[in-house]
């Protein structure tokens, strides 16, 4: 096998061809199961504390141990990356509840989780998402309620997704009960009287790490921020409309519903943030950053 090609099941690495499951593992049968995905530039694992932050978040939420301290994850995620020298990665980590006897819908008193980790390469950001941005368009979120865990139970999110792009956009921005939430695939922030605004982290959405971390660099610059609800309205009216993600990082959309955000391009704000965040990445590659 080629070393390129293997991923992490259950303590073994092993060619990715050769990684088998059960067919009566409960992420197979219920999507019952969390996960994560961590950018990796120049051999350096991104965010990492702040990933198995949300990862323990995510599994106390689905009523599961974690299956490794935090410890084994790094020796586990690191070695998977060694694999792979001289790539900037995204690495997929999978915890599932694992296989029962029968398939039931009640928690198993005992059952020993599938992990399972694999690492591929990630192309650099398109310089023109930052020159030209993105389209997306506003649809009403047909997900459930407890959109704060990040599970793999995510059929509504490649619904919602595809809609997009029949619609020619990038993106979709999810509304519920007449507010912006996020989209099918990142984080919310929109620019309004020179102030950046996102919503409040709820059972609505996703902590990103990635939306942690342009409010952990626009405080330490001090550019105002608010986290507040964002109405229809107010995401249709704002100056600029982001999106964040940990593999797209952050992405200006130009256009909403066919009609232009702002003039129609990137706006100030935006390129202020998006050389704050580059900056921060160059740091972080030379050891300058935390993790």
């Amino acid at each position: 096998m080629t070393e390129q090609n293997s991923v992490f099941l259950n303590g073994e690495f092993l060619p990715r061809e050769q990684a088998q499951i059960s067919v009566m593992d409960r992420g197979f049968l219920f999507g019952d199961g969390v996960y994560e995905v961590i950018p990796c530039y120049s051999g350096k694992l991104f965010r990492l504390e702040h990933h198995l932050n949300r990862l323990n978040d995510s599994l106390l939420a689905i009523h599961m141990e974690n299956p490794h301290t935090r410890g084994e994850w790094r020796e586990i995620l690191e070695e998977l990356v060694a694999r792979r020298p001289g790539e900037d990665q995204a690495v997929y980590l999978q915890v599932t509840r694992g296989a029962a006897e029968k398939r039931d819908h009640l928690i198993p008193e005992q059952a020993t989780p599938t992990v399972f980790a694999m690492s591929n390469p990630i192309a650099p950001v398109n310089p023109e998402l930052a020159e030209k941005g993105i389209s997306a368009i506003t649809l009403q979120d047909i997900r459930w309620h407890r959109c704060n865990i990040k599970a793999i139970t995510l059929l509504a999110n490649v619904l919602l997704r595809e809609e997009a792009g029949d619609n020619d956009a990038s993106e979709a921005i999810l509304l519920r009960d007449g507010f912006a939430i996020e989209g099918t695939a990142s984080n919310l922030f929109i620019v309004s009287g020179g102030i950046i605004r996102t919503p409040p982290k709820s059972e609505r959405l996703l902590p990103g790490i990635t939306r942690d971390l342009v409010l952990e660099l626009a405080s330490t610059e001090k550019i105002p921020f608010l986290e507040e609800d964002i109405s229809e309205r107010a995401l249709l009216e704002a100056d600029e409309v982001w999106i964040t993600s940990s593999t797209r990082e952050i992405v200006p959309v130009v256009e909403l519903n066919g009609k232009k955000v702002g003039n129609g391009q990137p706006g100030p704000m935006f390129r202020t943030m998006h050389g704050i965040y580059a900056d921060y990445k160059q740091q972080r590659e030379r050891g300058a950053a935390e993790s």
